[in-house]
């Protein structure tokens, strides 16, 4: 039985190939995703296995690792104090070195005076100290020609950036540092940084020692303090002594293999998020290709119906029947699986390329592992072995009998299934409809278990409402006569075989419509908020979404025709131990930017805060409550509240008034998201944005905006990031028309001599390739609209369920709807054209005959 089921795979070549690519394209997701995702952590492992390189311990302020990763400091530092204490203490703590390291935000100009793109890579201001002084090893050498900083208006740049930029040693460039007091200051490169590592994009500015401390502290504090082991001193028992010298501190104590450690915990972090974006998609085209499997392989025993019952006849039992299908399946899933290894191993090689080009992420070999193999043949040949399991308990119960037959019937009534489905479906529209009339988590993910029940629920009713849509919507195909009614048929003929072919196009469009939805949703909100609640003329913000350094803020003030100002000050501090983000209101009047109702209390003092309605409710806060923040320091800033605002999307949960914003962000850790202006009465707003645009463009990473502007920025944002799904919904699309040029292909093959009769009786070639498009497009317009009405059904009860977080009213893309079932229509179109290109081909006497 083996022998004939590699037999039977070896005589149909085309239909194994359809069979083995839908395979594949599963599988190759899979690997790809996996191989992808190990290879940029293995890189970033051995980047961060190269730092801090001769560091026993380091003595840091506990950044937020989501802000410290840029380069920004929320905290002051490490108090010179222990710095004093450390060096105070050599002998008694047995270390060789001691470094102050200060560090921070940069942006340097390029040889044309544009600021220096980094691709999102970290762009960071470092001390420059001599090999002699330094404690890491390594991060200070200097390539030959060239040498350290030793003086304010002095730099070394790392290499690649310099390249990159269009400098060397000994041009003139301008940059800006620091957060607090970022202006501009033009320097000299006097030296080029060979680092033991490099990322693409990754810009490093060294300073001398003197010039990185008057940056990037307020003198009060460093940034980090590095110690080196003497000989006979473990980094351990270096770590515990400083500890027990410090007492209890709110400053991280750790040795360099922590450090290290602690990098590439972050990063795999961020990593394991992306892998499952991912494997989420690949399971999507795995699901889609589980229907298209099973549908090759119920009609492949269909077509083997005489074969299998003469195989019976001749002595085969069910069982060896049922492991020949099986075993068909096996060598199926284990081809695709191989070369869905090797499809992955090129596509994690494409992802990596376009991550380097485009992020800046580090540039490293793949890394092929064990885990993405194994997952690869586990998935293509347990997928492939549970799609044809059904089609092998069918092909076990041929009687011999059967072998005296031409065809086999339908199996069975549409009747219990269809019931099943209705009752499945009514509970899953019951579930999302009850889930939709609330907010929150909770029935965010009830609209997620509906919709798993109304996915469930079209399989099961989908072939019994194949027949009545396509009489619908075969009125598309009369005005091709008779042709346009053969093809009704023929759609309509096997509804089991349409709903499964269907199916991977109603998942597909289903996301599209959803994603789809979210995406309109997001930008209708957005543009309503800006719409009723800011007033601003002008945006001023940073490029690529970074900080806006706080000096701009002067710089818009100043500017002639501007009437009002205001700064948004980041706030990154702690309230009754949790880590909380929120914003300052720094240089105006509140409400000359933004229109806001209070609901209690009175508005923003310098001195005070404002929250928002939920929050106060959530936290139990009211007008007179007093808010200890927890700087980075762990010294402890108490803002009272004094009013109570209605929800409001600009202003976010609360914010500080331009004291108490001092108060808990000191200046040398401030930074800005943004700075509103308003034009004067009577001033040109296209004159007043040209005059801000030259007051801020020293700065070099700001851009001035107005509001449709703004909002533009914020569309294309949420539009890039849609179309990553988009390109990643792909997969599922491609298995879909996959799966229509599979189905119609062995439909065809079925139809041999029906086709040929149709032909023998006046049927021309042309007539039979019509004939084969249209049904292919009534399938997947059928899919399309399932999928669509599914879609669009579950997208607006989970924008209800997102109401709790300023979400506003569910907005359909009806522009994108039209688009889909119009392109649903082409989609069929074009799967169709092999399968009509063979069945026109087909010769009418040897098709009667049966050759």
């Amino acid at each position: 039985m083996r022998r004939v089921s590699v037999r039977n795979l070896a005589a149909h070549k085309v239909r194994l190939f359809l069979t083995v690519f839908s395979v594949v394209l599963g599988t190759s997701f899979v690997a790809g995703s996996i191989i992808f995702t190990s290879s940029i952590s293995n890189a970033f492992t051995s980047i961060f296995d190269k730092t801090a390189q001769g560091v026993a311990v380091q003595v840091s302020p506990d950044n937020p690792s989501q802000v410290a990763a840029s380069g920004a400091q929320v905290s002051p530092g490490v108090p010179n104090t222990v710095v004093d204490t450390l060096r105070a203490n050599r002998a008694k703590l047995g270390y060789d070195r001691l470094a102050v390291n200060y560090n921070g935000l940069v942006a340097v100009a390029t040889a044309e005076g544009k600021a220096l793109q980094t691709g999102n890579a970290p762009s960071i201001g470092t001390t420059y100290l001599p090999p002699d002084r330094a404690v890491a090893k390594g991060e200070n050498t200097i390539l030959p020609g060239g040498r350290g900083p030793q003086r304010a208006g002095e730099i070394a740049l790392n290499s690649t950036a310099a390249e990159k930029a269009g400098l060397k040693v000994g041009s003139t460039t301008r940059v800006v540092a620091g957060q607090g007091t970022a202006e501009p200051q033009n320097v000299t490169v006097v030296g080029l940084l060979d680092w033991p590592f490099e990322v693409g994009g990754f810009v490093n500015v060294a300073f001398d020692e003197q010039t990185a401390q008057r940056l990037y502290s307020d003198g009060n504090h460093a940034g980090t303090v590095t110690l080196s082991a003497q000989p006979g001193v473990s980094d351990a028992e270096l770590q515990q002594r400083v500890r027990a010298l410090l007492g209890p501190t709110k400053l991280k104590v750790q040795t360099g293999a922590q450090v290290r450690q602690e990098s590439k915990d972050a990063i795999n972090k961020f990593l394991q998020i992306f892998t499952y974006i991912l494997l989420a998609f690949a399971g999507i085209g795995i699901i889609v290709g589980t229907f298209i499997i099973y549908n090759t392989f119920a009609m492949i025993v269909a077509q083997r119906n005489r074969e299998l019952a003469l195989l019976r006849a001749v002595g085969a039992s069910r069982t060896q029947v049922s492991r020949s299908v099986l075993t068909e399946a096996f060598i199926v899933g284990l081809l695709g699986a191989v070369i869905g290894l090797a499809v992955g191993i090129g596509l994690a090689a494409a992802l990596r390329a376009i991550a380097i080009a485009t992020t800046g992420l580090p540039n490293g070999g793949l890394r092929i592992t064990p885990t993405a193999v194994l997952a690869a043949l586990a998935v293509g040949i347990v997928v492939t072995m549970l799609s044809a399991w059904l089609p092998a308990r069918r092909a076990a119960r041929v009687a011999p009998v059967e072998a005296m037959r031409a065809t086999m019937a339908e199996p069975r009534s549409l009747h219990t299934r269809t019931v099943v489905g209705g009752v499945i479906g009514l509970l899953g529209i019951v579930l999302t409809v009850v889930a939709a009339l609330h907010q929150g988590v909770v029935p965010a993910v009830a609209v997620g278990a509906g919709a798993v029940l109304l996915i469930v629920a079209v399989v099961l009713i989908a072939p019994a409402l194949s027949r009545p849509v396509i009489a619908v919507i075969g009125v598309l195909t009369r005005p091709f006569g008779k042709i346009g009614q053969l093809a009704r048929t023929n759609a309509a003929r096997n509804p089991r075989r349409t709903a499964a072919t269907a199916f991977a196009l109603t998942i597909g469009l289903m996301l599209v419509a959803v994603i789809g939805t979210l995406g309109s949703t997001f930008k209708a909100t957005v543009d309503d908020a800006l719409d009723k609640t800011v007033r601003a003329d002008f945006f001023v913000t940073g490029v690529n979404n970074g900080p806006v350094p706080p000096p701009v803020l002067a710089a818009v003030r100043t500017t002639e025709g501007v009437s009002s100002v205001v700064g948004a000050g980041l706030v990154v501090s702690t309230i009754d131990g949790k880590q909380v983000m929120g914003r300052g209101v720094v240089g105006g009047k509140l409400s000359d930017m933004v229109h806001y109702k209070i609901v209690d209390g009175g508005d923003v003092t310098p001195g005070g805060m404002l929250v928002d309605a939920p929050t106060a409710r959530a936290q139990g806060w009211t007008p007179g409550t007093t808010v200890d923040f927890t700087r980075g320091d762990g010294s402890t800033v108490e803002v009272p509240v004094t009013g109570v605002y209605e929800r409001n999307d600009a202003l976010g949960p609360w914010l500080l008034g331009t004291a108490a914003y001092d108060r808990v962000m000191p200046p040398a850790t401030q930074m800005f998201l943004g700075v509103w202006a308003r034009a004067a009465p009577g001033t040109d707003k296209a004159t007043l944005q040209k005059r801000l645009t030259d007051a801020t463009d020293k700065y070099l990473t700001v851009q001035v905006q107005t509001e449709d502007e703004y909002k533009s920025s914020v569309s294309s944002l949420i539009d890039q990031m849609l179309g990553v799904l988009y390109a990643l919904l792909g997969l599922a699309l491609l298995v879909a028309v996959l799966g229509i040029i599979n189905t119609l292909a062995l439909s065809v093959v079925e139809r041999r001599q029906e086709i040929g009769m149709q032909r023998a009786i006046g049927m021309v070639r042309g007539q039979v390739r019509r004939m084969v498009y249209l049904e292919s497009v009534l399938i997947a317009v059928f899919g399309a609209l399932l999928g669509v009405l599914l879609g669009s059904g579950l997208a607006i009860a989970v924008v209800r369920t997102l109401r709790e977080w300023g979400i506003g009213s569910p907005v359909l893309p009806w522009t994108l709807i039209a688009v889909t079932l119009v392109g649903a229509a082409v989609v069929g179109v074009v799967a169709a054209v092999w399968p009509a290109i063979r069945a026109a081909r087909t010769k009418p006497l040897d098709a009667i005959a049966g050759e």
